[in-house]
């Protein structure tokens, strides 16, 4: 498969200086906003990627809430990004809107939220998410669809409490970059980075 033809011209936007806020957090909320308002598909889909013995990995993962502190988003303890960010506590979340021709790339250190936070937001979830959360070994392998299918219908069958088990909740990713990319014509794109200087945002522009 030839690759080299997909071109595509941006001329969707642009980044100036003079229109940049000095919180990042305020400028993501801004851009997050506005892909809302123009009805962006899985607006809140973003890459997360970790690592460990130096062998990265991604998946999609979805923001649930954004503070002042960081970026939230719930997984399985137990599963692959788990056991990785156990090992190594940093990690990358990316956004790409290519209907607006907008990426952003956000760098920092993962911990876990609090168990009552997890709590509220495991409780607020339809109960069938909740069941599969129980019940599924979330990467690791299983014998069958069908097994993992009957083995939640076994639990509903039980009746047994749908509580959030110790295995599943948030993760805050603690920001200590975010890259701000708006494409350009003629691959001339705007990146405006944000990172941590003596407790201090500070801003600069990147070459594309």
């Amino acid at each position: 498969m030839k690759l080299d033809r997909f071109r595509h011209q941006y001329n969707k936007g642009v980044l100036s200086d003079d229109q940049l806020p000095e919180s990042p957090i305020e400028f993501f909320e801004q851009w997050f906003n506005y892909a809302v308002e123009q009805k962006v598909n899985e607006v809140n889909a973003m890459v997360l990627s970790t690592s460990a013995h130096d062998k990265p990995s991604a998946r999609v993962v979805l923001l649930k809430e954004v503070t002042q502190e960081g970026f939230v988003f719930f997984t399985n303890y137990a599963s692959r990004k788990g056991e990785e960010i156990a090992m190594n506590p940093f990690g990358c979340l990316t956004f790409f809107w290519p209907e607006l021709e907008r990426q952003i790339r956000i760098e920092g250190k993962l911990h876990r939220i609090s168990d009552a936070d997890s709590d509220a937001y495991f409780n607020q979830r339809p109960e069938e998410s909740r069941i599969s959360a129980i019940v599924s070994p979330q990467s690791k392998v299983i014998v069958s669809r069908n097994q993992l299918e009957e083995e939640i219908a076994q639990f509903t069958r039980n009746k047994a409490p749908v509580v959030r088990p110790d295995y599943w909740g948030g993760y805050c990713l603690v920001p200590d970059a975010i890259e701000f990319w708006q494409g350009r014509p003629d691959r001339l794109n705007d990146r405006i980075r944000y990172r941590i200087r003596q407790e201090t945002w500070i801003r600069e522009r990147l070459a594309p």
